[in-house]
């Protein structure tokens, strides 16, 4: 039996023994209407933290990594429970179960933000100090009920989730990249640098990852733009997709993978691992920060150079923020067409200056002449998603990139969102429309085997919202 099981055992033993075996708390219970305002959750908290910390005192809790199974959570359940009836039998059902869930948060999960981990709704968890909790539902932001005890309960929490991936955060490193066991994307800034208390930014993504009919009944793009992407990538075209922070960009980076054929193999390379590619065959590799001394970080320049060595048909880069654009591009140049990234930017053209920007920041000498060359000949098409006001995502152009002419690279548009107003709550609608343009890679997906119906670019309106 492991200290932690004995630790249970002993735990229930000496609650089954009653108030001679520990100190009973003298709170009320909570459903009356003593103490004020507020104190009957004054005193909730307080029972709350009095059986955590019985749990604390007796269990190995450095094991929790390994309490993963149903049977040690239903034993420790069980241990709880036994302290309840102990410190305060007048316990209701409802407060009682409230009580139990709420400490097998805070010794198993991460406390406060389990409900909210929970809630499919919420798209995005925002805390800005122990007390200003905010979340995305559908687009609209919103304050929290949810609150942590203090500064030092919200650094606990953030600990917790940073060590579970290998990844530390202190006042010599505040700023960290993390994931959660569900492929979360989590952000941290912790003091001295956030000045009113930790910051936890949490972007979420479902267990299953969105299929493209979501995307569809979203009317995030149109059928159209649907066909044409995936004649794209089946095609192996190489699709850069651009868009600000929430707008999207992961989430049809996974969807758009579903139409990678099953027998490629993929590299993905990321910061923080979030992609949920459906391919079997598929290596994941992911940075890592330097150690306390300084060394032994792995940047995504570095696994860019090593990918090419692992035989890919395709790599794709979760997102380019450096020196490793020019990387990318030349590993779409030199036999790997199909690859796909992303960055931030607002709009197809701004996407190509910034890669020329990234591309500077790496320390390549190149005459911009041959930098724009470079990208016109590895980017095939650039992909614009939005996030519009009141909350909803639109893919707002699909873009050709064609050739250079003297110094500029040409493009074209062949779909684009056009939004037309903001109805009575705030939310913008418009209509998709197609600019009668025919993209000069059709004969490429043709010589694949893949036709697209002939008045699919005729100039009209698609769909309005």
């Amino acid at each position: 039996m492991s200290r932690l099981q004995q630790g249970i055992s002993k735990l229930n033993s000496l609650s089954q023994q009653g108030s001679g075996g520990m100190s009973r708390i003298s709170s009320p219970s909570f459903s009356g209407a003593t103490g004020g305002p507020g104190q009957g959750n004054k005193n909730f908290d307080e029972l709350k933290r009095q059986i955590h910390s019985k749990l604390v005192e007796r269990l190995d809790l450095s094991r929790v990594k390994d309490l993963s199974s149903d049977t040690m959570r239903r034993d420790i359940r069980r241990a709880i429970e036994h302290l309840c009836d102990t410190e305060n039998p007048l316990l209701n059902r409802i407060e009682r179960e409230k009580l139990i869930e709420e400490i097998l948060d805070e010794t198993l999960g991460f406390g406060p933000l389990e409900p909210l981990l929970k809630d499919p709704t919420v798209s995005e968890i925002m805390v800005n100090g122990p007390k200003k909790i905010y979340v995305e539902r559908r687009g609209k932001i919103e304050k929290s009920e949810v609150i942590f005890r203090d500064g030092d309960h919200l650094l606990q929490i953030i600990d917790r989730i940073v060590s579970k991936v290998g990844r530390r955060v202190d006042e010599t490193s505040p700023l960290c990249d993390a994931r959660l066991p569900d492929g979360s994307r989590v952000n941290v800034v912790i003091p001295p640098i956030a000045l009113d208390g930790a910051s936890l930014s949490i972007r979420r993504f479902g267990a299953t990852p969105l299929k493209l009919e979501d995307l569809l009944n979203y009317k995030a793009f149109t059928p159209e733009m649907a066909m044409l992407l995936e004649g794209a990538i089946k095609a192996r075209l190489n699709i850069l997709i651009s868009g600000g922070t929430g707008s999207g960009k992961t989430t049809l980076l996974n969807t758009l993978s579903a139409f990678i054929p099953g027998d490629e193999r993929l590299v993905t390379i990321e910061d923080a691992a979030e992609l949920q590619i459906q391919q079997d065959h598929t290596v994941r590799l992911e940075t890592r920060p330097p150690n306390i001394e300084g060394k032994g970080a792995v940047l995504t320049r570095d696994l860019v150079k090593n990918a090419l060595r692992m035989r890919p048909d395709r790599i794709i880069v979760g997102e380019c923020r450096g020196a490793e654009a020019m990387d990318m591009l030349q590993a779409m140049n030199t036999g790997h067409a199909g690859s796909m990234t992303t960055l931030h930017s607002n709009s197809p053209r701004d996407a190509l200056a910034r890669l020329e920007t990234m591309i500077m920041m790496g320390g390549t000498e190149l005459p911009i002449k041959a930098m724009r060359q470079q990208i016109a000949s590895a980017i095939d098409l650039v992909i614009q998603i939005s996030r519009l006001q009141g909350g909803p995502r639109k893919m707002t152009s699909i873009t050709e990139v064609m050739n250079m002419e003297q110094d500029i690279i040409i493009m074209q548009e062949v779909f684009r969102y056009r939004q037309t107003g903001v109805d009575q709550n705030g939310r913008a609608f418009g209509q998709f429309e197609a600019t009668g343009v025919r993209p000069t890679f059709v004969p490429r997906l043709e010589q694949k085997g893949i036709k697209l119906p002939s008045n699919m670019f005729a100039e009209r309106i698609l769909l309005r919202d």
